[in-house]
């Protein structure tokens, strides 16, 4: 039920205009000054408060600047009542903020019309303030869960880079939680209410790609019978996201350079040079120095993106942050799948510090899920994991990797396990993927990332 409070020195226009307002179902009060009306507010928190322009003391707009220099109020919808020879004055408070404004003698009809289109707008602003608070809290800055060096690291660039127009280029595996830090860029700085549109370069055809992003005329090709806002476009003012950009065919790389350089982009079969303001961030599994290196990716395109760069390490790299993410996604499970666990056993997190995560946070918060949906206990016990990194389990128990004395680098013994994988799986990279427990995709970027020598590897595909 919406809170209207009427503000008049005149008693008896008070009394009528609440009684008009309770019988049209909303809870109305009313105050016989402007300093009553503040008193009144405070308490009331009212969605709309219609106000008499002329009164003692405090008129009409005095009280409305009064209610927006009060921080502590959320501001309601001024609606001012005036005598017809005062409309210039009512006029003067909507420029100043004002919802809208009644002249005198007042008619029912009207006052209740008014009324409803305040209400109508109040709760439109309530509904997106809301939504801004749930996109902000899921992923904004809080929704980047960690307390290791890695995390703040993080969080201290999105906070200098969020309001600034510059590219971001974010770096790592597959599941480590790029659109994660690219969603909370976005939502954490002024375009926050401007769309964020996410784009995966690799899973749109090369045909499509181009109309997606840019657009396209009647005519452009067959079938284009009408108009079409690209997305770039269409994003105006907010942020779009390129995920997977190492995989951008060369052709529309030199657009999404204009893009960037120009603020410019023209539709597929169209003249017209149209202005666009988007913030971009790019992401990517691959190295794109060894790109550019092939011939697949443009130099240029490369240093415009990576004026800041995030590298996000695999939760290998950052276990300390395990318990707090489990913790996140316990609470999350438990409240979609209306759940009551409590906790996880303690053998159950040493077995996910053990463990070495190929899919990263994604597949931790895969596990978790499960364990949640399946778990007959308020606790998460070994039983609950245990088919999940089964496969794992096995793996580390048949390794046999000696490390010698003067120590081996992490990534030397993850070459070695890519190796003996790799000759277990009689050379086919689709088979060592599923040795490890990796996908196909992440398999090949780290074997090609580490340089791993060994006979070249078949790209069979396994079921």
């Amino acid at each position: 039920m919406a809170v209207i409070l009427v503000v008049d020195d005149e008693p008896l226009q008070r009394d009528i205009l609440t009684r008009i307002l309770s019988d049209a179902g909303y809870e109305a009060h009313a105050a016989g000054s402007g300093e009553e009306a503040l008193e009144m507010a405070r308490a009331l928190d009212p969605d709309v408060i219609l106000t008499d322009l002329k009164m003692k003391r405090m008129n009409g707009i005095e009280l409305m600047e009064r209610m927006k220099s009060e921080n502590e109020l959320s501001m309601p919808a001024m609606i001012i009542m005036t005598a017809f020879g005062s409309v210039s004055s009512a006029v003067e408070a909507m420029k100043k903020g004002a919802f809208d404004y009644i002249s005198k003698p007042l008619e029912k009809e009207m006052v209740l019309l008014t009324i409803k289109r305040a209400v109508n707008m109040v709760e439109i602003l309530k509904k997106n303030r809301e939504l801004q608070s749930v996109l902000y809290n899921k992923f904004g800055i809080e929704g980047i869960i960690g307390d290791s060096m890695w995390v703040k690291d993080v969080i201290n660039l999105v906070k200098k880079v969020n309001d600034s127009p510059v590219t971001v280029l974010i770096l790592g595996e597959s599941g480590t939680g790029k659109e994660l830090v690219a969603r909370a860029i976005h939502y954490s700085g002024t375009r926050s209410t401007k769309p964020f549109t996410a784009i995966n370069c690799a899973s749109i055809p090369e045909s499509l790609l181009e109309s997606e992003l840019f657009g396209y005329e009647p005519g452009a090709f067959t079938g284009a019978s009408s108009r079409r806002t690209g997305l770039f476009e269409a994003t105006n003012g907010g942020t779009v996201f390129l995920d997977e950009i190492g995989d951008l065919p060369p052709a529309i790389q030199s657009k999404i350079l204009r893009v960037l350089q120009e603020k410019e982009l023209r539709r597929l079969g169209g003249r017209e040079t149209i202005k666009v303001d988007v913030k971009i961030i790019a992401a990517t599994n691959k190295d794109l120095e060894k790109e550019i290196k092939s011939g697949r990716f443009r130099e240029d395109l490369y240093y415009r993106l990576r004026i800041v760069t995030i590298e996000l390490p695999p939760l290998r790299e950052r276990k300390e942050d395990i318990p707090e993410l489990v913790g996140y996604f316990l609470e999350k499970y438990n409240k979609e799948f209306g759940r009551r666990i409590k906790k996880v056993n303690e053998s159950v997190l040493r077995a996910f510090a053990d463990y070495h995560w190929p899919g990263n946070v994604r597949q931790l918060e895969a596990v978790v899920e499960r364990a949640v949906l399946i778990c007959d206990t308020d606790t998460i016990m070994p039983g609950d994991i245990k088919g999940e990194l089964r496969s794992a389990q096995r793996g580390q128990a048949g390794l046999d990797i000696e490390i010698p004395e003067e120590g081996i680098s992490f990534d030397e013994l993850e070459k070695e396990l890519l190796r003996k994988a790799m000759a277990k799986a009689g050379g086919v990279a689709a088979r060592a993927a599923k040795l490890l427990g990796m996908s196909y995709k992440t398999f090949w970027y780290r074997w090609e990332k580490l340089s791993v020598q060994n006979s070249s590897p078949k790209k069979e595909e396994v079921s």
